[in-house]
């Protein structure tokens, strides 16, 4: 008997896998606006902003989003990416999305900012990067597809036959 996982054939369901990122991409792009209103409106930190733009701040508010919705959908075209080419695609994706996440904090933290400002966008870049990721995860794990190979019946036994036809064939 030939083992299971041969008979199985993995894939992905595009469709469903990119209604999901663009979903993600909704939801990130939300994220980050409301990150942007926690920092400036309650801990009045200006990020992506100067002081005198208010609590909605500027067009950067909508460039953030904006960012934030296209890195969900590259999230989503990586993971169909590595869905289709690599055996263990979740493990990839979720190597790669911790050193982007980790990249994306660390670099406000090097600019020549208010420190309050630094650590404000490090941490929305934080929580985007485990948003996209968690439901980029979940979203690839239920549009994976599992097909089943059909197994090849063995072909029948050939028939015996014998050695003259059968009496009442020639009986008239």
């Amino acid at each position: 008997m030939a083992d299971y996982r041969e008979n199985v054939r993995y894939g992905v369901d595009a469709g469903r896998l990119w209604a999901g990122g663009v979903a993600t991409a909704v939801v990130a792009a939300l994220v980050a606006v409301v990150g942007l209103l926690i920092a400036r409106g309650i801990f009045g930190v200006e990020v992506l902003a100067p002081k005198g733009a208010g609590i909605w701040g500027n067009a950067s508010t909508t460039t953030y989003a904006i960012v934030a919705a296209v890195v969900a959908l590259l999230a989503t075209a990586l993971m169909h990416l590595l869905s289709v080419a690599v055996p263990s695609p979740g493990t990839f994706f979720g190597w790669i999305m911790v050193l982007v996440t980790l990249i994306a904090v660390v670099l406000p933290l090097t600019l020549t900012v208010v420190l309050s400002a630094k650590v404000a966008t490090a941490i929305i870049n934080l929580v985007l990067g485990l948003v996209i990721a968690a439901v980029i995860s979940s979203t690839a794990a239920s549009s994976r597809t599992v097909r089943r190979r059909k197994q090849q019946a063995e072909p029948p036994a050939p028939t015996q036959r014998w050695d003259q036809p059968p009496s009442s064939y020639y009986d008239s």
